[in-house]
């Protein structure tokens, strides 16, 4: 095996084991968003919920399962990324629900962006340097 298939073993499996928790993270950070709106929130604020709810889990999952990170250390980093997915994320939301998209749609759309984005931001804030795109 050859050196460059020897390095892209690894950041696959880095990038395979983001998806994975990315599901998981994405379906509690959905489904808290649609229980939300569903229960009358509006679309914005179920939002920042979601996000603040998220944002310790998803740390901890992306530490110990995804980046083998340990401790709390690179917290602060990894929530002024989560801060700014949120910040574009909430634009994006707005624009979308602008075009008389219902909010539950709309960040279903939005989704695959948001995920693209925190795979860089992410990665980087957790030491990631691999050459792996999603």
């Amino acid at each position: 095996m050859g050196l460059i298939a020897k390095t892209r073993q690894p950041q696959r499996a880095v990038l395979m084991r983001f998806l994975g928790v990315g599901l998981a993270n994405t379906a509690f950070g959905y489904g808290v968003y649609a229980l939300l709106v569903l229960a009358g929130l509006p679309a914005q604020g179920a939002l920042v919920v979601q996000f603040v709810l998220g944002a310790l889990w998803n740390y901890h999952l992306h530490a110990r399962l995804v980046f083998a990170v340990e401790g709390w250390g690179r917290l602060p980093a990894y929530v002024a990324a989560y801060v700014l997915i949120y910040a574009l994320n909430a634009a994006g939301l707005a624009m979308v629900m602008d075009l008389g998209v219902g909010p539950l749609l709309a960040q279903l759309m939005i989704l695959p962006f948001a995920v693209m984005l925190s795979w860089r931001l992410v990665g980087r804030v957790m030491g990631h340097r691999g050459g792996v795109s999603a």
